[in-house]
């Protein structure tokens, strides 16, 4: 990546983060291709700048419309150069009270859509031997709370595929950029977040997940627009990171996270080790 004009590919546009890398690839003199299921609410985006801006219909899911918002791309501007995979929603639950079909939708929205519209990328990326592709997680992609096993789940997933991914687009000038975002000012606390029917046995023990979800929602401390300059900035740096933690929240619980992950590989390393053949 560098500081000449890109094209920019933009699930689950229409609000939140999605519209702040909008925004802030059209300040940069950008090309955007915003996308959202329901393509008359980024009617606002396109104005902005109709000449740099093309709006598509496509559900991550659905693999019709993925093909079809690919090659209107390529009809309009002739390339891709960074895909932000940002379409995304919440389930706040325990896992007895997440029904199987709510995890399953939950994993093919925020893992197999990121993976299908990646992968109907990818072979333009490689032909052009250069792009990126930007993964949006979540801090709740290295760490999980009560509450949250569903959402973090197809983060974990998500972060596992774009890790191996990131080794095996390398060599065609393709980088992939993980990025870990705290609490933002976005809709995901309010209508990209699903509660699940509350069982006796759980209400204390979620309850205070549930409150806070409820309560942060247009408290956030981060803002999206900053978000998206930090990301535009980690590709263009020379040493592009696979992650990229954004707010002081993600910052201090992956760090934490991570040293009590040491802390306990260390306690328990005599035995990991003592488990060859004698």
């Amino acid at each position: 990546m560098n500081d000449q004009k890109k094209v920019w590919f933009i699930t689950g546009a229409s609000s939140g983060f999605g519209r702040a890398y909008a925004e802030h690839a059209l300040e940069q003199g950008h090309s955007v291709v915003v996308a959202a299921r329901t393509a008359s609410k980024l009617a606002e985006i396109v104005k902005l700048n109709p000449e740099r801006v093309l709006a598509v219909t496509m559900d991550v899911n659905d693999a019709g419309q993925v093909q079809n918002a690919v090659k209107e791309t390529l009809n309009r501007f002739g390339r891709v150069d960074v895909l932000i995979n940002n379409a995304g929603y919440g389930i706040v639950g325990a896992l007895e009270e997440t029904p199987e079909s709510e995890l399953r939708a939950q994993m093919e929205t925020n893992f197999f859509g990121a993976v299908a519209v990646t992968r109907a990328f990818l072979p333009i990326m490689r032909e052009q031997r250069s792009g990126a592709i930007v993964n949006v997680s979540s801090l709740g992609g290295q760490l999980s709370f009560v509450g949250f096993s569903a959402y973090s789940a197809s983060k974990f997933a998500l972060e596992g595929m774009s890790e191996a991914l990131a080794q095996e687009v390398q060599p065609f000038g393709i980088k992939v950029l993980i990025v870990e975002p705290g609490a933002f000012r976005t809709d995901f606390a309010g209508s990209a977040l699903k509660h699940m029917p509350v069982m006796e046995a759980y209400k204390e023990i979620v309850g205070g997940t549930r409150s806070f979800a409820h309560g942060m929602n247009n408290t956030q401390e981060g803002d999206p627009r900053k978000a998206a300059q930090a990301v535009e900035q980690a590709l263009n740096d020379a040493s592009t990171p696979l992650r990229l933690q954004l707010g002081a929240d993600a910052a201090s619980s992956i760090r934490t996270h991570a040293e009590n992950l040491l802390a306990e590989l260390a306690k328990w390393e005599a035995v990991a080790l003592d488990t060859k053949f004698s």
